[in-house]
């Protein structure tokens, strides 16, 4: 199961417009917030399964702030992550999802990719598809799940 992880889409069109030719063939998107309804637009066509959640910039309720998922047998937490003030560190996401006993925490929020492996919680910010933090690049995110396992997750940096 490859599932693409974006975020902080921020309404930015011809973000949009590049980003669908990275998701083709994956099963799973899920967006992190900033311009959640984007994901319409992105997913056009798409025949995979969506999730998206409320960003700090986002105002319609229509998203939940955040949400656990189920894929193959990995719990993911997804959230903005302004809530976990992850702009100024990981702390606070790592703990939330430990206490929530999930496998994988999905965020956004600081523009900045990353991704961390800590006590068997994979960590990953995939960066904003529109306003990337400072010198970094548009990047969305990439998780690959087989049999009950990671097999790979990693960042994706484009051009539009």
């Amino acid at each position: 199961m490859k599932i693409a992880i974006i975020s902080d889409s921020h309404y930015n069109d011809s973000s949009i417009k590049a980003i669908k030719n990275y998701i083709k063939d994956v099963d799973v998107l899920i967006h992190c917030g900033d311009g959640v309804p984007d994901v319409y637009k992105i997913a056009e066509n798409f025949n995979g399964e969506v999730y998206g959640v409320q960003g700090n910039c986002d105002f319609s309720n229509e998203f939940p702030k955040e949400r656990i998922i189920e894929i193959e047998g990995k719990r993911i937490f997804v959230c903005h992550g302004h809530f976990y003030n992850v702009k100024n560190g990981y702390n606070n996401i790592f703990f939330k999802a430990k206490e929530l006993g999930v496998d994988i925490a999905l965020f956004g929020h600081s523009h900045l990719g990353i991704i961390l492996d800590n006590d068997g919680v994979l960590l990953m910010n995939p960066g904003s598809i529109s306003l990337p933090y400072g010198d970094t690049k548009r990047s969305l995110g990439f998780i690959d799940i087989k049999n009950d396992k990671i097999i790979d997750a990693y960042l994706k940096e484009f051009v539009v």
